[in-house]
């Protein structure tokens, strides 16, 4: 049959190859891009719908990503954990994490900015926040996820105070025990406490939805190549179709030389 050498082992790797790679195009990789453009879109969305709304009180409930909240309470330095291993506008630097109580009685996490390391790539003495009570406003943010699931750890360089590999309230409410509410606060510049304050993320689409594009594309020409070559192994003279001249072993080819020598004589 013209079809059995679409059972052949070499060709259904290739085609299981083949069609693995555009599933994984389709279904997987240009989805992924897909999403990651629509988290810009909203990031963005929020970025500047908050630079014309008024901040809103804070609540346990964090509100949308990037919103900005006003809330009024007492730092709490003791409870200060610093996160290390961090970049700011490709910067090596730390951010220090200070929880701070709630008039109402709440503890929320405050990210009160960045410190560039000195140079033994140590945390540098820092402002530690007023005492007192204060009013702040500051960015909702997500708490993030350290992948290993580390916690807060005691440093002797920096005289025994706290570090976090991320930027996550339940680590340090674990460090403190204290209840801090989920998600942090990222404070703007000019508020209470702040040290140098964290940029924000650019207002610009990035490459994501062509990327996705991309990615279909990518599979649209796999399939298309291997309908291709099918077609081609189709017809009279495919590569994988026509019988393959054995090779002649040297003997054979002696026998064959001496043969015309044989007939003369």
């Amino acid at each position: 049959m013209r079809w059995r050498f679409l059972l052949r082992p070499g060709w259904l790797a290739l085609t299981l190859a083949v069609f693995a790679f555009a599933g994984s195009c389709f279904t997987l990789l240009a989805p992924w891009q897909f999403q990651r453009d629509a988290d810009r879109e909203a990031q963005n969305a929020a970025l500047q719908a908050s630079f014309v709304a008024e901040p809103a009180p804070w609540t346990p409930r964090p509100g949308p990503e990037w919103s900005r909240t006003v809330v009024t309470g007492t730092y709490l330095p003791q409870a200060e954990v610093i996160a290390r291993l961090r970049t700011v506008q490709g910067e090596p630097a730390f951010e220090i994490l200070t929880p701070l109580r709630t008039t109402s009685g709440e503890v929320v996490l405050v990210d009160r900015g960045s410190v560039a390391p000195d140079d033994r790539t140590r945390v540098p003495p820092y402002a530690a926040p007023p005492a007192g009570v204060v009013t702040i406003v500051g960015r909702n943010r997500a708490d993030e996820t350290d992948p290993r699931g580390r916690d807060a750890f005691a440093d002797e360089s920096t005289d025994g105070r706290l570090h976090s590999y991320s930027v996550d309230s339940r680590v340090v409410a674990r460090s403190s025990g204290l209840p801090i509410q989920p998600g942090y606060l990222q404070l703007d510049a000019g508020q209470p406490g702040v040290l140098s304050p964290l940029p924000l993320p650019k207002l610009e689409a990035g490459p994501f939805f062509s990327y996705a594009l991309q990615w279909i594309a990518f599979g649209v020409m796999a399939l298309f190549g291997w309908g291709y070559f099918t077609i081609r192994e189709l017809k009279p003279g495919g590569a994988l179709t026509r019988e393959r001249t054995r090779r002649k072993s040297v003997a054979e080819m002696l026998a064959e030389d001496e043969e015309p020598v044989r007939s003369g004589s």
